[in-house]
C-alpha cells in the first residue's frame, strides 16, 4: 500500500481444499509467466489462516512431496485484502468458487475473473470474465487454460500438482463416484502424455486419499474445521463441514454434544451441518448428513429443505440419532456431493 503497488490475488474458496489450493497456485504462476509487462504482482492466496493449514492433510502431503515449502505460501491472515482494495490496488481472480462469503462482500467489486466448476448461483456482468463449467475438478479448467497458453510454460512441478488434484477430486476417474467428466479424463491423459514420468494414477490416488482421510488424533473441533464452508443470512451463520469418517462413528465420539455446542458458541454459529463420506474398494461413495442446532425452528428449516430438495433430490432416509438436537440421515443419492447441497441450504436460509 505504501509503495502503491498493484496486487492481483488468485484465491480459492474458504474450505481451502486441495483443488482450491492447487488451482490458485497454478493459475497465479501461469498469469505471472504469460502476462505481458504486468502492472500487478500475481499472488496466490490460500483462503484460511496459516494455523489451519496442518488440518489440510492431503494438501500438506502433496506440496511436501513436490518440494514446495509451507514457508513459500501466503495465507489469508497474512495479507490485508480489505486494505489493498480500499487503496484501489486489488484485482481478484476467484478459483473453485464464484460467490464470496458475506464477510468478504466488500471485495466483490475487485473480482475481475472467475474460474469455477459448481452451478452458477449469481451472474456477473462485464468486465468480469466468467468460466463456469460442470467438470469434476476446478484444476481441470486451470489445466485447459495453461495448455491453451504458450508452449513451455507448464513445468513438471505444476503438471504434477494439477494431475494429482484432478485424480483425487474425480475419485481416481471412477465413473461410479459420479464426479468425473470426459474433460477431466482428457486433461489427466494430456498431462501424462506430456510428462510420462508422472507417478501412476492408482499410486497418486491411494496416497492422497489416505492423507485426506487421516484424522488420527484430531479433536472434534479440528474435524469440523478441516473442510469447512460457511453459509449465512442477516440473522444466522451455519457452517457445512465435510467429515471423513462414518456418521455413526462421528455421532458416538465422547463428549460430541458439548463439542458441537462449544464450536458453535465460540464462532457465533446458530447450528451446523456435517456431511460425511466414505468409499468402498470400487470407489463408490456412501454419504450421510447430520443437522445440529439447539434452535428447533432452524433445525426444522434445514432438515425440511434437505428432505424436500428436488434439484437434486438427495433421497434422504432418517437414521437414529443419540441426541434430540441432532437429526441424522443416510443420503440415497450418493453422487450429490457438498457443492450440490450448498445451494439447497443457502436457499433455505
Amino acid at each position: 500500500v505504501r509503495q502503491h503497488r498493484e496486487i492481483h490475488v488468485v484465491m480459492g474458496n474458504e474450505a481451502c481444499d486441495l483443488d482450491s489450493t492447487v488451482s490458485a497456485l497454478a493459475l497465479a504462476y501461469f498469469l505471472t509467466q504469460t502476462s505481458p509487462a504486468p502492472k500487478a504482482a500475481f499472488v496466490p492466496v490460500l483462503n484460511i489462516p496459516r494455523a489451519d493449514f496442518a488440518l489440510r492433510t492431503e494438501t500438506t502431503f502433496l506440496l511436501r512431496d513436490r518440494g514446495i515449502p509451507a514457508s513459500s505460501l501466503i495465507f489469508r491472515d497474512e495479507i490485508d485484502l480489505g486494505g489493498l482494495h480500499h487503496a484501489g490496488l486489488l484485482s481478484l481472480t476467484l478459483v473453485d468458487h464464484h460467490v464470496l462469503p458475506g464477510a468478504d462482500a466488500a471485495l466483490e467489486e475487485a473480482v475481475v475473473e472467475v474460474l469455477d466448476h459448481r452451478p452458477l448461483e449469481r451472474a456477473r456482468g462485464p468486465p468480469c470474465q466468467v468460466t463456469v463449467e460442470p467438470v469434476g475438478s476446478c484444476a481441470t479448467l486451470v489445466t485447459e487454460r495453461i495448455l491453451q497458453g504458450p508452449p513451455g510454460v507448464l513445468d513438471r512441478t505444476t503438471a504434477a500438482l494439477l494431475h494429482a488434484t484432478i485424480v483425487l477430486d474425480c475419485i481416481n476417474l471412477s465413473p461410479a463416484a459420479g464426479k468425473v467428466t470426459p474433460r477431466d479424463v482428457a486433461c489427466v491423459s494430456l498431462l501424462e502424455e506430456r510428462f510420462p514420468e508422472l507417478p501412476g494414477r492408482d499410486a497418486v490416488f491411494g496416497a492422497l486419499q489416505a492423507a485426506k482421510f487421516d484424522i488420527t488424533g484430531l479433536t472434534t473441533e479440528q474435524m469440523l474445521r478441516k473442510d469447512l464452508k460457511v453459509l449465512s443470512n442477516d440473522d444466522v451463520v451455519v457452517p457445512v463441514s465435510g467429515i471423513f469418517e462414518d456418521l455413526e462413528t462421528f455421532l458416538r465420539r465422547p463428549g460430541l454434544l458439548q463439542d458441537l455446542e462449544a464450536f458453535c458458541q465460540s464462532r457465533g454459529y446458530s447450528g451446523l451441518v456435517a456431511m460425511t463420506v466414505s468409499f468402498n474398494e470400487r470407489h463408490e461413495p456412501t454419504r450421510k448428513i447430520a443437522v445440529y442446532s439447539r434452535q428447533e425452528p432452524l433445525r426444522s428449516t434445514l432438515c425440511r429443505a434437505l428432505e424436500e430438495a428436488t434439484t437434486p433430490s438427495l433421497l434422504l432416509q432418517p437414521l437414529p440419532s443419540p441426541w434430540a438436537s441432532v437429526a441424522a440421515y443416510a443420503q440415497g443419492n450418493a453422487v450429490a456431493a457438498r457443492k450440490k447441497v450448498l445451494p439447497i441450504l443457502r436457499a433455505a436460509l
